[in-house]
């Protein structure tokens, strides 16, 4: 009951995401309703494809289509009234999807007994690939794999759970915790991984005569 009001949270958090994504790129109604289920659900439909669940299963999750179409709606109908609530509790609810999602794609995997690569994929597709995937529909660089730490945290929970460093119920939830607190760390003090920029530098040389 416990994993799945927090994928009830995680799945909320993703698809207002996507429908705000939507909205800033003046997308219309249809838009907003692709994007959003797109961010809610598309990291799920691309692990199932890799590791081999059926896709049917997907259209298992009916009752949270439902509850992502009820908050796509009113964040379409009511926007500027609820988007101010969403910039305060916005980013510690997309944290919660994140750890929830990322721990139950690894775990689909284990269960598969998938090798630790096809585990942390997993994690890291169902934690962060909706959002991906929202990101380049809407022509933008996927901000997970740049601006924040993001992915990161999802690799963790893959890598713990992959070599079973975390498999009881109590460690799962523990983890769970560590996943959101780590997150919400991160964008607060805006951490950020190494990176490196490279541009060529061209030369035009013109020949006079």
């Amino acid at each position: 009951m416990t994993w799945d009001v927090l994928s009830i949270i995680g799945t909320i958090a993703f698809a207002i995401s996507g429908a705000i994504v939507a909205m800033e790129e003046e997308y219309d109604i249809l838009g907003v309703y692709i994007l959003g289920i797109v961010t809610a659900f598309g990291g799920g439909a691309i692990r199932n494809l890799l590791i081999g669940v059926p896709v049917s299963a997907l259209w298992e999750q009916g009752v949270l289509f439902q509850v992502a179409l009820f908050a796509m709606t009113i964040v379409f109908l009511f926007p500027n009234r609820l988007l101010q609530h969403w910039e305060k509790w916005g980013n510690f609810t997309d944290a919660i999807g994140l750890s929830a999602f990322a721990i139950q794609g690894a775990l689909y995997a284990v269960n598969m007994n998938h090798p630790i690569s096809a585990v942390i994929v997993a994690a890291v597709l169902t934690g962060s690939g909706g959002g991906i995937v929202r990101d380049i529909l809407a022509g933008r660089k996927p901000l997970v794999l740049r601006a924040e730490i993001y992915a990161f945290w999802a690799i963790i929970a893959g890598f713990l759970i992959g070599f079973k460093l975390v498999n009881e119920p109590f460690e799962l939830y523990i983890l769970f915790g560590l996943i959101v607190l780590l997150r919400v760390l991160s964008y607060t003090y805006k951490w950020r991984l190494p990176n490196r920029s490279f541009k060529p530098s061209t030369k035009n040389e013109s020949i006079s005569g």
